[in-house]
């Protein structure tokens, strides 16, 4: 399908059937969902080389996890900001609209990636004392997030692109350069975390190359992935795409109310980001003083659980393309449809891979750590959890698609008051009976909570309405 296809027929009034539809929604998930599972795979490995040093790498990555997730989905939030104008002038036709929005994102995201990186170097060498995590770490998870923060331009640069070209309707090439990221990363890491080394290959001996940097070579080997996988992306949106191109005729000036629109979006997001990772913050607060095992454990078990969960964030990216192209085109009959429909996806999809995890996590974390008592912690948390997939999937895809509305603002308050009032609450009172195990049941707990507001979010139907009286008449 090419990037416009599903626009044209939108403006046209084209009367979509359900198989239409629900064909559709494959074409447009099937892509992302490929490149998340590879993503999580070589996360798997990834883990796997910074788990065979010991349990103390583990500890010191997943120590800073919470505060890179809070940095990163800030990008994140600025991105989306102009993706989703992006998405809306495309399905209304005006491509040179679309073009300039584009371009005025290049400018007004990559100055904030800029102050966003000046904020968290200066911040990397504390962040491990307020964490209140243990001495012995404190270095490697220093150095681990210094290089993450240096290079938040070019991540903040490549989710842009990424986004943008997605919500023009291209799926499969942003999708192919994830996978190609994730590849590259792992190439990376074996050459930068490893020392020299001599294996056995069929009989001979090969000597290996490698700068045995440990923790810090991970965190450079994932920033080299950007570099390399983010030069083709942005081939790709500033060149090749029909949409995005940079030679089409347009302004970089930045309009008032490209801008604002962008602030409405995103900044409701990044408040909501910013209060969530704080509550991660103070989960990994509240797990650190359990010791490095436990430490070790929670972190694997968020990597070995994101099979599960990264599909369902594939098929968000699709619902946002296509709820965003709907409002542009004004067809709200297939805004709603396409909501429930993903959302329905979503929940299939993630079951399924709840239930297929249930049963082979012992043999995932065996792959991921050598140390037998982080193993059977991660493998019981992780269970519990597990029992939240279907609702967790109801929260991201509706997420998605309400975010393809314009509607970040009311999603944002319902996840902080499933967070904080549920979740952080839940665990500060387990966590002195249960220890970790109490942790992720007020993690399994909250998810379900969540999912359940968002459903009742979705089926008000307020956020279709506000979307369709902002646009302007055909």
């Amino acid at each position: 399908m090419a990037e416009n296809d599903l626009a044209y027929k939108m403006r046209n009034n084209y009367s979509m059937s359900l198989a239409e539809r629900i064909e559709t929604v494959i074409r447009l998930s099937l892509p992302t969902m490929l490149a998340m599972v590879s993503e999580i795979i070589m996360q798997y490995i990834d883990s796997a080389m910074v788990g065979s040093m010991g349990a103390g790498a583990t500890a010191s990555i997943g120590l800073v996890a919470s505060s890179t997730w809070l940095v990163g989905n800030l990008l994140l939030a600025c991105a989306y900001g102009f993706s989703v104008q992006i998405a809306h002038a495309t399905g209304s036709g005006d491509r040179r609209l679309a073009g300039n929005i584009f371009r005025q994102s290049i400018l007004t995201a990559l100055s904030f990636s800029l102050l966003l990186c000046f904020l968290a170097v200066s911040a990397a060498f504390r962040l491990p004392a307020w964490l209140g995590a243990d001495p012995s770490i404190w270095n490697d998870a220093s150095k681990y997030f210094l290089i993450y923060a240096l290079f938040l331009p070019v991540r903040q640069l490549y989710n842009l692109f990424l986004s943008s070209l997605q919500c023009t309707g291209n799926m499969k090439v942003p999708s192919m350069l994830g996978i190609l990221c994730c590849f590259s990363d792992v190439v990376f890491n074996f050459f930068l975390i490893f020392p020299t080394r001599t294996v056995s290959l069929f009989g001979s001996s090969l000597v290996l190359p490698g700068a045995g940097l440990g923790v810090m070579g991970a965190a450079l080997g994932t920033a080299c992935a950007y570099l390399f996988a983010g030069s083709f992306l942005t081939y790709e949106a500033c060149v090749n795409s029909e949409i995005l191109n940079l030679r089409n005729p347009g302004t970089w000036r930045v309009q008032p109310e490209t801008l604002k629109k962008a602030v409405s979006i995103s900044v409701p997001m990044a408040l909501e980001h910013m209060a969530l990772t704080i509550a991660q913050v103070i989960s990994t607060r509240i797990v650190a003083p359990l010791g490095t095992i436990s430490l070790a454990a929670n972190s694997f078990a968020v990597t070995a659980e994101g099979i599960c969960y990264l599909p369902g964030f594939g098929i968000a990216a699709a619902a946002t393309t296509l709820i965003g192209q709907a409002i542009g085109a004004r067809r709200a009959d297939l805004a709603r449809s396409f909501a429930w429909l993903t959302t329905a996806c979503g929940v299939v999809v993630m079951s399924l891979a709840g239930i297929l995890m249930y049963s082979l996590c012992p043999y995932v974390f065996a792959f991921l750590t050598p140390v037998q008592e982080v193993r059977d912690l991660g493998v019981q948390v992780l269970r519990i959890e597990l029992f939240a997939e279907p609702m967790f999937a109801a929260s991201i895809v509706a997420t998605g698609a309400l975010r393809g509305a314009g509607d970040t603002l009311i999603p944002g308050i319902l996840n902080l008051i499933s967070m904080w009032g549920v979740r952080i609450v839940l665990a500060l009172a387990l966590v002195g009976q249960y220890g970790l195990p109490g942790i992720w049941t007020a993690m399994c707990i909250e998810l379900n909570v969540r999912g359940i507001l968002f459903l009742i979010r979705l089926a008000r139907g307020k956020w279709l309405e506000r979307a369709m009286a902002k646009q302007p008449a055909s």
